[in-house]
C-alpha cells in the first residue's frame, strides 16, 4: 500500500454518516485494501429501519409507550440500554448541584455547552440526580419538576439521552459530595420528632442520609409509609415526563440507600466518623430494626440473639483482626454469626425488593430501563470475613456469594445492576487494606450472568488518566457491560489533556474495547481507513468544544 503512515486508532471515530464517502455510487465501492467501518447509530436496528421509510415524529410527541419499549429495549431482563451494536454506550454524570437546593437549574449556559461537547465526543447521554430533597421540599405531595423539565429539554436538544436517578438520599458527607442537599424539610421535622426513623449505630449515632428500612411499611411520614412516599414521587415523575420516558429518558435508576446505593450507611465520612480502610459498623439499632431482630431471634429459637447486634464487631476505623467478630476464625463464622448476617442482609434485600416492586409498577411499559446501584466495597475483600461488605449489608464471605441474591432480586424486575469501581486495579491499592476490586468485579459479573441480569458500570473515584480508562475498557470487554457512566462532568474533565484522553476512551468503548481489524492486503500496517479525514475533523471539533466548555465553566 502506498500510504504507510502509522496512526493510532485510539482517536479515530467511525465515518460520519453525512460524509460523502458513504454516498458514492455503487460502482465506486472502496477497494479491498480500504476498510470502511459501519456508520455509528444511536438507535437500535428497528428504529433505523423505520427512519429510513418515514420521517420520525418529534421524540416528545406521538409515541406509543409499549412500542417504544419494544424497539428500545426488547422488554424483560434482556432489555438493552439502547446501545450501539457491538459497543458500550458511555454516559457522564452531571454535577451534583445541577439542580440546586432551591430548585433552580445551575449554570445553564455552561451545561448547554458541555452537553454539546459531550455529544460531539460520541457520548450517549448524561446522568442526573433527581433529588427528593429538592423536588418535594415545599411539603408532602407538592412536587416541583420545573428545573428538571428544562434540563430534559436541554438534553433532548443536544441529541443525548438521560439516566434519571430517583435520589431518595441526602447529598453531603460521603466521598465526592461537593454540595449539601438534605432530605425534604418536612421529613427532617419527622426525624426530629421520631429519631428512630433513621439508621442508628451501636453507640447511638443517628445517620440522616436515608430513611431506615426498618420502617419501610410503617406510616411514619405524616400518615404514609416510606415506600408509599417513594411510589408517589415516582408516579408524579412519570406523569410529568411521560412524553420523554423510553426515548430521551432512557433509564430510571432507583435509589435505595446512601449515595443511591442498595446498602446500609456503614462507612460515613461526615465528621471523620469513618476512614478508609475501616471495617465500618452495623446499622441496626433504631427501634424498628431492633424489633425486627428480636422477632427473628424468637423465631429461630434463640431469643437471646435478639438483644442487639454483635458486641464484638469493633468500631468504624478498625481492621478485621482487631475485632472478635471479623477476625479469621471470628464470630462471623459461628451459628450466631450466620443468624445475624442472614437477618441483616435479608432485611436489605427485602427493602430492595419493595422499592423495585414499586418502581416496576410505576415505570413498567414506559420503555425506560430500570436499574439499581450496588456499591463496590473492595477493601478487605481478600480476607475471610469480608468485613466491610458485611457491615454494608452484603453477606459475602470466603465461602458465600452475597451478590447472587441481589442479582436474582433485580432479575425479577428486569432491572440492570449498576456496579462501581470499574476503573480500579488490584495493584494500585494499599497492601494493608487487602483490596481486590478486580476479583470483586469478576464475582459480580458471574452473579449477574447466572441470574440473567445486565451489568452496567461506573468509576468509583474521579480519574482522568490513561491507566483508569484502559482498565474500564478492559473490564467492559471482559464483563460485557450494558453501559458505563463516567464520574463526573466538571471543569477538570474539559481541560486539554484530560478531554483528549476522555474522547479516545469514549471511542474505544464504542468499538467494544477492541481495535478494529485491518484488511489482509494492508501489509504496511498503516492502520488507516477511508474515514481517517472525517475522523480527524471530528476529533478537532470535539477538542474545540471541550476547550470552549472549559472557558464557559
Amino acid at each position: 500500500m502506498a500510504l504507510t503512515l502509522r496512526s493510532s486508532t485510539s482517536f479515530l471515530s467511525h465515518v460520519d454518516p453525512a460524509s460523502k464517502l458513504l454516498h458514492k455510487p455503487t460502482d465506486e465501492a472502496p477497494p479491498c485494501c480500504v476498510s470502511v467501518p459501519p456508520a455509528p447509530s444511536r438507535r437500535p436496528r428497528a428504529l433505523r429501519a423505520a427512519a429510513a421509510t418515514a420521517t420520525a415524529p418529534s421524540p416528545a410527541t406521538h409515541r406509543a409507550p409499549a412500542e417504544a419499549a419494544e424497539l428500545l429495549h426488547g422488554g424483560g431482563a434482556g432489555q438493552q440500554h439502547g446501545l450501539p451494536r457491538g459497543g458500550v454506550p458511555v454516559y457522564v454524570m452531571l454535577p451534583l448541584d445541577t439542580v440546586g437546593p432551591g430548585g433552580q437549574l445551575s449554570r445553564q449556559r455552561a451545561v448547554a455547552a458541555s452537553l454539546m461537547a459531550l455529544r460531539g465526543a460520541g457520548v450517549e447521554g448524561v446522568m442526573v440526580d433527581v433529588w427528593w430533597g429538592v423536588v418535594e421540599r415545599e411539603g408532602p405531595g407538592r412536587y416541583d419538576w420545573e428545573a428538571y423539565a428544562e434540563l430534559v429539554r436541554m438534553v433532548e436538544r443536544a441529541g443525548l439521552r438521560l439516566q434519571a436517578v430517583m435520589s431518595f438520599h441526602q447529598c453531603g458527607g460521603n466521598v465526592g459530595d461537593t454540595c449539601n442537599i438534605p432530605l425534604p424539610p418536612w421529613v427532617l421535622e419527622e426525624m426530629s420528632s421520631n429519631p428512630n426513623i433513621v439508621y442508628t449505630d451501636r453507640s447511638g449515632r443517628r445517620n440522616p442520609e436515608y430513611i431506615s428500612l426498618g420502617c419501610d411499611t410503617l406510616p411514619v411520614l405524616r400518615g404514609r409509609t416510606p415506600i408509599q412516599v417513594y411510589t408517589d414521587y415516582m408516579r408524579s415523575f412519570r406523569q410529568r415526563f411521560r412524553d420523554y420516558l423510553g426515548n430521551v429518558i432512557a433509564e430510571i435508576q432507583v435509589g435505595m440507600g446512601p449515595c443511591g446505593e442498595l446498602r446500609y450507611p456503614s462507612y460515613p465520612e461526615a465528621n471523620g466518623t469513618w476512614r478508609f480502610p475501616g471495617i465500618g459498623e452495623f446499622q441496626c439499632y433504631d427501634k424498628y430494626m431492633r424489633a425486627s431482630l428480636e422477632a427473628a431471634a424468637v423465631a429461630s429459637g434463640h431469643e437471646e440473639w435478639g438483644r442487639g447486634g454483635p458486641h464484638d464487631a469493633g468500631e468504624y476505623k478498625q481492621m478485621p483482626d482487631d475485632t472478635g467478630f471479623f477476625r479469621r476464625e471470628g464470630t462471623w463464622s459461628t451459628e450466631y454469626g450466620h443468624f445475624f448476617l442472614e437477618w441483616y442482609s435479608g432485611m436489605l434485600l427485602e427493602h430492595g425488593d419493595r422499592v423495585m416492586d414499586a418502581a416496576e409498577a410505576v415505570f413498567g411499559g414506559t420503555g425506560a430501563t430500570l436499574s439499581a446501584k450496588v456499591a463496590g466495597i473492595h477493601w478487605h475483600y481478600r480476607t475471610r470475613s469480608h468485613a466491610a461488605e458485611l457491615t454494608a449489608g452484603y453477606y459475602n464471605t470466603r465461602g458465600r456469594d452475597g451478590y447472587a441474591p441481589i442479582a436474582r432480586m433485580l432479575a425479577k424486575r428486569g432491572a440492570v445492576l449498576n456496579f462501581t469501581c470499574m476503573e480500579m486495579k488490584d495493584e494500585q491499592q494499599p497492601q494493608h487494606a487487602s483490596c481486590s476490586p478486580e476479583l470483586l468485579v469478576q464475582q459480580v459479573k458471574a452473579a449477574t450472568s447466572a441470574a440473567g441480569v445486565q451489568l452496567a458500570g461506573e468509576n468509583a473515584l474521579e480519574r482522568y488518566d490513561d491507566a483508569a480508562f484502559s482498565q474500564v475498557v478492559s473490564t467492559a470487554r471482559g464483563a460485557g457491560l450494558a453501559a458505563f457512566t463516567y464520574l463526573r462532568m466538571n471543569k477538570t474533565l474539559f481541560d486539554g489533556d484530560n478531554w483528549g484522553r476522555f474522547v479516545s476512551f469514549v471511542r474505544a468503548m464504542a468499538d467494544g474495547g477492541a481495535r478494529p481489524a485491518l484488511p489482509r492486503c494492508d501489509t504496511g500496517h498503516s492502520d488507516l481507513y477511508v474515514g481517517f479525514v472525517d475522523a480527524a475533523k471530528e476529533r478537532k471539533a470535539a477538542e474545540a468544544k471541550g476547550a470552549a466548555t472549559t472557558a464557559a465553566l
